[in-house]
């Protein structure tokens, strides 16, 4: 039986939970984004960089960082634990996942609240 190291020790119905969460809250960014781009057709940058410029999005973008980097561990953790059985290859697969997810928010943060 493979242990839960996702939530620390808690249960699956926490896996479950941040699956649910992450993914209505992409939804939800994911539908601002295309309601957006269709209701400024003449997208230029002045209007996108005064939109990421505010607060409000840049806090929402990063609750989107956070989502997809939360929803992708819990997904891929099962995965690796569903289908690689030798524990050398899952340990390579989830280290490899880890730093990606890892870079990814780091590069996010930088993009979104850096000069």
């Amino acid at each position: 039986m493979v242990t839960n190291i996702t939530n620390l020790g808690r249960s699956g119905l926490s896996d479950w939970l941040i699956q649910r969460v992450s993914a209505l809250i992409l939804a939800v960014y994911a539908v601002f984004m295309v309601l957006y781009l269709l209701f400024h057709p003449g997208l230029d940058y002045a209007t996108w960089s005064g939109l990421f410029s505010q607060t409000w999005m840049r806090i929402f973008s990063l609750l989107a960082f956070i989502s997809i980097a939360a929803h992708a561990w819990v997904g891929l953790w099962t995965v690796s634990t569903d289908y690689l059985k030798q524990a050398g290859a899952r340990f390579a697969f989830q280290a490899v996942v880890m730093l990606a997810i890892f870079v990814f928010l780091v590069w996010g943060v930088q993009v979104l609240w850096g000069a």
